[in-house]
């Protein structure tokens, strides 16, 4: 659920398990503003990076990683910190496979994996403007590195596994996504990788999926009920492809929140459109936009979609002008951003228009809780 606490105007009472003394010694001096605290949840290889460069391009500067001089995740600019939550891993790669409590060894998605105290302390700190000693882990080495410093900025971003787990860190979320990337197109992402890449097979591919699914299952893909905004990536309608080429992307966003739902056309209807020809280029199957009201989970959303690819991205203006309340400032706003990142993957289709319609969504509720 989206918090109703606006950062900074209400202190938040940490849960009782994060230790006072070791926060306060972790802790610098506050800043006169607390950061808003956003939550994206999606497993590995569902396209969080470049999420990322889309959500920090549109609060401007440039993002780079923290000068810390050594091996980093953690992304940094004027404006916003993204923390990558595999940090927070319990166990290096070694010792996942050798530990003597999990004889089968253990994967970096399972609950027992993650250290929680720490990561609930850190986003406890960071959100009451704070500067934290957060861990690293080194993603090339596999080890656990020394500890960074991160300082608190206006938004700060934790992405992972997990961020919505553990529900002293999902209580101090204002506002959580979760990357819906359904089984088909993750294996068809896999094997176009893998294959070509790394001279997979089919077999291998799907034996690597599976190895995955248990605890994937059980410990990442519950978040999907209890995000925010989800942005699902299916397999395309229009077109029998299984190479995942051509896809089928919903922005599903519950209503009720601090920010209210993007739709087409008319609030409350139900659309189904092809846009038309003259107006919109487009690969392959073409372009079929729908919008509705549906549930989610038992909660009342806001469900807009998009099947198909565009060709040219500058024509994207037509589809922006009937798309409404999403949380642009002006007229042609989401063309230039989704122009500025032209080159960045699912740019044609609806991932790129999807995360970038969810950015300016998260910009939206920084604005208003910031009030």
């Amino acid at each position: 659920m989206l918090s109703v606490v606006v950062a900074g105007a209400i202190a938040f009472s940490p849960n009782s398990a994060i230790s006072r003394s070791s926060v306060s010694s972790r802790a610098a001096v506050s800043m006169e503003v607390k950061p808003v605290v956003i939550g994206i949840a999606a497993d590995s290889g569902c396209g969080k990076s470049t999420f990322m460069r889309r959500l920090t391009a549109i609060f401007g500067g440039k993002s780079k990683l923290n000068d810390i001089g050594r091996e980093t995740n953690t992304l940094v600019s004027d404006m916003t910190t993204v923390i990558c939550l595999d940090d927070y891993h319990k166990y290096d790669r070694q010792g996942r496979k050798g530990n003597p409590e999990f004889p089968n060894g253990i994967t970096a998605l399972a609950k027992d994996c993650q250290n929680w105290d720490k990561m609930a302390a850190d986003v406890s700190d960071l959100k009451a403007g704070k500067t934290v000693s957060k861990p690293i882990y080194n993603h090339i080495t596999g080890a656990l590195d020394p500890n960074e410093m991160v300082k608190p900025t206006p938004i700060v971003i934790f992405e992972g596994l997990h961020p919505l787990v553990d529900p002293r860190v999902k209580g101090m979320l204002d506002m959580s996504v979760y990357l819906d990337i359904t089984d088909d197109v993750k294996f068809a992402w896999k094997a176009n990788r893998d294959i070509a890449e790394r001279g997979a097979t089919m077999e291998e591919v799907q034996s690597q999926i599976n190895a995955r699914k248990p605890d994937f299952a059980a410990f990442v893909e519950p978040q999907k009920q209890e995000a925010d905004i989800i942005v699902q990536v299916l397999l395309s309608d229009l077109i029998d492809d299984p190479t995942g080429k051509f896809l089928k992307v919903k922005l599903i966003q519950k209503k009720g929140l601090t920010v209210e739902p993007a739709y087409f056309f008319d609030a409350g209807s139900t659309i189904e459109w092809t846009p038309n020809k003259e107006k919109l280029t487009t690969n392959g199957p073409g372009v079929k936009i729908a919008s509705y009201e549906d549930e989610w989970f038992g909660r009342a959303v806001q469900v807009i979609e998009m099947d198909g690819e565009f060709a040219d991205l500058e024509e994207l203006v037509y589809i922006e002008s009937h798309l409404c309340n999403a949380g642009t400032k002006y007229y042609g706003e989401l063309s230039e951003q989704m122009l500025a990142n032209k080159d960045a993957p699912g740019s044609p289709n609806g991932t790129g228009l999807f995360q970038t319609v969810c950015s300016f969504k998260i910009r939206e509720a920084y604005e208003k809780l910031r009030k």
